[in-house]
C-alpha cells in the first residue's frame, strides 16, 4: 500500500480470538513472533458447543477458557481486552473503543461474523442467534420460563397452553437442526419429569428453512436421516417456508402467522465490519475479498481469515464458514507472515477438507467424512469425539465428556437455571 507508515519493530496485531485468531497467535507465539491480540472479550468460546447452553444441556463456564490462560505459555504474545472501531492502514494502526490505538507491522483479521436478518434488522429483537454466551443465557431464560409461564397458568387459560408452548428455530444448517433437536428434548423431557400440568403433547417445535431440505451441504443420504431423527423427537420440519413477519409471541412463515413463545434465528450470518475498517472490496455478506494467500490484494501486510474473509481453496470453490477451515485459515496467515519476515513468498493456502457433521439429540448425529458416512449412534459417537478434541483445556474436556455420559444415562441436566443478568455466567 503506497505512502503507509514503516513499522519494523511493531508487533504483528490479531483482531479477536476465535478460532481463527487463536490459531494464529499460537504459531506466531512459537516462532518467538511478538505478537499482540485483542478481543473485546476476555475468553474464547467453543462455539460449536454454545446451543447446548442455550437449551440447558452445558454451563457457560464448561465451553469457555479465558484467552490469557490459552496463550500464557507464549511469552511473546499479549492480550488486550479491548474493542476495535476501525483501522488506520496508512499509519498502521488499530483504533480501540477505549480511545487508544495499537501499531502493527503485520495484522490479521479475525473479527467473525454476526447474524444477519436478510434487510430485517427489527427481527433481531423477537428472534436472537446465538453467538454469544449473552445470546445464549438469553434464549435459555425465555425456553425456560416459557415452561415456568406454562406451567402455573389458571384454569380457564389452559386452552391456550399450547401456544405458550410453541418454540420455532428458523434455519435448516447445523446450527438449525442441533438446536431443534435439542429444544425437543429439554421442554419434552422437563415437561414429563418436572412439570406436572404439562404435557410432550403440549409442546411443539417447528424447524423452518427456505431450502428443500435440511443440511444442504452434507448428502441428501444424511439429510434424510437427519429429517427423520428430528422427526422422531416431534419437530415440525417446514421446507420451502420463508418467514415473511417476525414479532413478540407470533412469526409468519408465508401466509401463515404461528404462535410462537420462542423464536431462534439460525439462519444466515453477515460479517464483521471488518471490510469498512479496511476500505476493501466484499461480497454479498460482508467478507473481505483476499488473494490466494489471504492478504488484502493491494496489501501483503494485511491478512483476513475466518468468517470475516472471502476466500477460495486452490480449486476455487469457496471455503466453508467453518472452525476447522478457520483454525487451518489462521495457521496459514502465520506462516504466511513468517515467511515475509524471513525475505520469501507466501505460500498459497490449500483448505483441506475434514469433514461435516450434526447432531441430533442424544444419540444421534450424522457425519460426512468423504470416505465414510455415518448416521444414529455411530455418527453421534464420532461427533462427540471431534467435539471434545476441539475443546480447549483439559477441564472443559473432561467436564462435558461426564456431562454428556450422565445425560446419556439419566436424561438429567444441571443447566436449566433462569438467571436475570445476560452476563451470567452459570
Amino acid at each position: 500500500m503506497a505512502n503507509a507508515v514503516r513499522t519494523e519493530n511493531a508487533p504483528v496485531v490479531i483482531i479477536g480470538a476465535g478460532f481463527a485468531g487463536l490459531a494464529a497467535a499460537r504459531a506466531l507465539g512459537a516462532a518467538g513472533i511478538s505478537t499482540v491480540v485483542i478481543d473485546r472479550q476476555n475468553h474464547h468460546l467453543f462455539q460449536p458447543l454454545l446451543y447446548q447452553v442455550a437449551t440447558a444441556g452445558l454451563s457457560a463456564a464448561d465451553i469457555a477458557a479465558p484467552i490469557r490462560t490459552i496463550l500464557r505459555d507464549l511469552p511473546d504474545v499479549g492480550v488486550l481486552m479491548d474493542e476495535v472501531v476501525g483501522i488506520d492502514r496508512v499509519a498502521r494502526s488499530v483504533q480501540l473503543a477505549s480511545g487508544g490505538h495499537i501499531t502493527f507491522a503485520q495484522l490479521v483479521v479475525a473479527s467473525g461474523a454476526r447474524h444477519a436478518y436478510f434487510r430485517n434488522p427489527e427481527w433481531a429483537a423477537h428472534a436472537p442467534g446465538i453467538k454469544t454466551i449473552d445470546d445464549a443465557i438469553r434464549v435459555r431464560r425465555d425456553l425456560l420460563l416459557a415452561l415456568e409461564r406454562a406451567e402455573t397458568m389458571r384454569a380457564e387459560q389452559r386452552e391456550t397452553r399450547a401456544d405458550h408452548l410453541t418454540f420455532v428455530v428458523v434455519g435448516g444448517g447445523p446450527t438449525g437442526v442441533e438446536l431443534a433437536g435439542a429444544i425437543a428434548e429439554l421442554t419434552r423431557h422437563a415437561a414429563e419429569r418436572d412439570f406436572p400440568h404439562i404435557t410432550r403433547n403440549c409442546v411443539r417445535v417447528i424447524l423452518v428453512d427456505s431450502g428443500d431440505r435440511l443440511l444442504k451441504a452434507l448428502p441428501e443420504a444424511l439429510s434424510a436421516a437427519a429429517s427423520r431423527a428430528l422427526m422422531g423427537l416431534g419437530v415440525e420440519i417446514r421446507l420451502n417456508a420463508r418467514v415473511t413477519a417476525l414479532a413478540a409471541g407470533q412469526i409468519m412463515i408465508g401466509d401463515a402467522r404461528l404462535p410462537a413463545a420462542v423464536t431462534i434465528w439460525a439462519a444466515g450470518v453477515a460479517a464483521s465490519p471488518a471490510a469498512r475498517w479496511l476500505g476493501a472490496a466484499a461480497d454479498g455478506s460482508g467478507r473481505v475479498l483476499v488473494g490466494p494467500d489471504l492478504a488484502l490484494p493491494d496489501d501483503a501486510e494485511i491478512f483476513v481469515v475466518g468468517d470475516t474473509a472471502a476466500a477460495c481453496n486452490a480449486d476455487g470453490a469457496a471455503v466453508p464458514g467453518v472452525a476447522t477451515a478457520a483454525k487451518q485459515m489462521g495457521e496459514h496467515a502465520a506462516r504466511a507472515i513468517i515467511a515475509r519476515r524471513q525475505q520469501q513468498p507466501a505460500p498459497r493456502f490449500r483448505y483441506r477438507h475434514q469433514g461435516s457433521m450434526a447432531t441430533i439429540g442424544r444419540s444421534h448425529a450424522v457425519a460426512d467424512l468423504g470416505w465414510l458416512q455415518l448416521s444414529g449412534l455411530p455418527g453421534w459417537l464420532l461427533w462427540c469425539t471431534v467435539h471434545l478434541w476441539f475443546l480447549a483445556g483439559f477441564r472443559n474436556r473432561l467436564v462435558v465428556g461426564a456431562n454428556w455420559l450422565w445425560r446419556y444415562l439419566t436424561f438429567e441436566s444441571s443447566a436449566r437455571l433462569i438467571t436475570q443478568q445476560g452476563n451470567d455466567m452459570s
